[in-house]
């Protein structure tokens, strides 16, 4: 798709995030699963923004997680995170899940409304859980570098379907601004949003782009005894690969003593797999800013219209003002000074 995103896009991304997760309708996950896999086993409802999720535990043990909706917009998703997780398999340096093929051989199912697939769970812990070592951020830097690799290398259906979180609707996410408290956070978010019109939405055109996960959160990051593993591929796309660091990095950003507050490892960590290019270095501080301000904007935005599900919207909503806090002193010399600085002065 084109970098900015069209009206009738950005408006079609918003209606997916403005509605609830299908949970009215009676849970079928057992019916599904059996019809479909033949497997049965105990079923156990996670958390879940859209689609519904469910862990499911297999008599021998094994545990799985099955996704279904029965949105239209659902099939095209789960196309998408069907296909590039089955196109992960087999890939070195990072652990991803394994997609479970339907008795008649699919990466997914549709049958009368229903829509999903069924894949392994990662078994560790998420990074929001862990101590964020140097050495832990340097690892997951890394990871997500040889993920990128990978993803560039897959061929996915349905990379260009609305996605809210997607760059190209970063610069129309200013009328959410009317939702945002009133405080210094919203001066901030007013900044870090006009400089990336300003000053990166007309370059990033010209760094690499490709399939990219597009939320490697801490929450879907997982530190396992094989690796760092990626979870939810829900809103991946097609969109410029430096900005899954950006998200990456912009989540770690803790310690006010250091000028990227400690996101440096995970930047040196992707850099020691995959070399920035100047502009890359140049842009990295200002779409972490852009990052950090998307999540609460759209996150205070939703917030508002789910009020009773506030707490779990909004689970990242602190750590993003607190990174941004952080950030907004730089100016754009010193953040890329303290990038390439990052690039070069850390070490696993």
């Amino acid at each position: 798709m084109a970098l900015q995103s069209t009206e009738a896009y950005f408006r079609a991304a918003a209606a997916i995030l403005a509605m609830r997760p299908g949970y009215c309708e009676p849970d079928m996950s057992a019916a599904l699963l059996e019809r479909h896999y033949g497997l049965t086993g105990s079923i156990a409802t996670l958390s879940s923004e859209v689609e519904r999720t469910v862990e499911v535990k297999l008599t021998e043990g094994r545990r799985l997680i099955l996704k279904t909706s029965t949105r239209p917009e659902a099939v095209d998703s789960f196309r998408f995170q069907a296909a590039a997780i089955a196109g992960l398999q087999g890939a070195d340096g990072f652990v991803a899940p394994e997609v479970l093929r339907t008795k008649n051989g699919a990466l997914m199912f549709e049958q009368e409304g229903v829509c999903g697939y069924l894949q392994t769970r990662i078994e560790g812990i998420p990074l929001h859980q862990a101590m964020p070592t140097p050495d832990l951020l340097f690892r997951t830097g890394s990871a997500l570098a040889r993920l990128h690799l990978t993803l560039d290398l897959v061929s996915v259906p349905a990379a260009d379907r609305p996605v809210l979180w997607h760059i190209g609707c970063w610069s129309r996410l200013t009328e959410l601004e009317q939702y945002l408290p009133c405080r210094t956070i919203a001066d901030s978010v007013r900044i870090a949003m006009r400089e990336y019109v300003e000053f990166i939405e007309p370059q990033i055109s010209n760094v690499a782009w490709q399939v990219t996960h597009n939320d490697p959160s801490p929450f879907n990051v997982m530190v396992t005894g094989q690796g760092m593993g990626f979870i939810d591929f829900g809103d991946g796309c097609w969109g410029p690969r430096i900005q899954d660091l950006a998200i990456a990095a912009s989540h770690v950003v803790k310690d006010p003593t250091l000028p990227l507050g400690g996101a440096e490892h995970l930047i040196a960590g992707y850099a020691s797999v995959i070399t920035l290019s100047a502009l890359e270095a140049r842009l990295l501080v200002g779409l972490m800013r852009a990052r950090q301000s998307a999540l609460i904007l759209v996150n205070y935005w939703r917030s508002h219209l789910f009020p009773a599900d506030a707490q779990y919207i909004k689970k990242n909503v602190a750590r993003a003002e607190h990174g941004l806090s952080i950030l907004t002193p730089l100016g754009a010399a010193s953040g890329e000074a303290a990038v390439l600085a990052a690039m070069s002065s850390f070490q696993p």
